[in-house]
């Protein structure tokens, strides 16, 4: 009974936590402190951490952790599939729909007015965190005082060595978080 408990819990936490893990949170918590009694607050705040602090989504990682709690390596892998299933069910039946109906003009018309959409939610996502980076906050500022040189720095460098050698991002991330470590301890 409690695999189906963890299972349903997390395939409704798959299911209605639109738009990224940090919407996720309240209905994880909902689940696992309100309704079962899983986790305590204070757990819950440390399975937050834990979530955060390893790879992965917030939601997937959660339910890890709690099935791991809950009933060992079974409960982990029970609550995962909850959480994964409803994704890979809504993202097969639109891939189905759209081998079907990719060739209506209408199919056409949406797919090519969503793509520069795409481009703009990615491009302001980026916009938003470049700002945070060199000013410290989410307005923007023109107050030239206020800029972290170090993280202009760090971000045209960076830049420069991805364009430049063409290394992969991952290395170049190292290594940016490796001097931007000493140059903030140091400074």
């Amino acid at each position: 009974m409690v695999y189906l408990n963890l299972f349903w819990s997390f395939f409704q936490i798959g299911l209605f936590s639109f738009g990224g893990g940090f919407a996720a949170m309240p209905l994880i918590q909902n689940q696992v402190v309100d309704i079962h009694g899983w986790l305590t607050p204070a757990e819950f705040a440390d399975l937050i951490t834990i979530s955060e602090m390893t790879p992965g989504p917030i939601a997937i990682n959660s339910a890890t952790f709690v099935g791991t709690q809950i009933a060992g390596f079974g409960g982990a892998l029970v609550s995962t599939l909850g959480c994964i299933l409803p994704s890979c069910i809504i993202v097969s039946l639109l891939a189905w729909v759209y081998k079907k109906y990719r060739e209506i003009v209408v199919i056409k018309g949406v797919l090519a007015g969503l793509r520069p959409t795409v481009v703009a939610l990615i491009l302001a996502a980026g916009l938003s965190l470049l700002v945070m980076s060199f000013w410290g906050q989410d307005n923007f500022i023109w107050d030239i005082a206020s800029i972290d040189f170090i993280a202009v720095i760090l971000f045209v460098s960076g830049l420069f060595v991805l364009r430049k050698f063409k290394l992969t991002p991952i290395f170049v991330m190292l290594g940016s978080g490796i001097i931007g470590g000493a140059c903030y301890l140091l400074i």
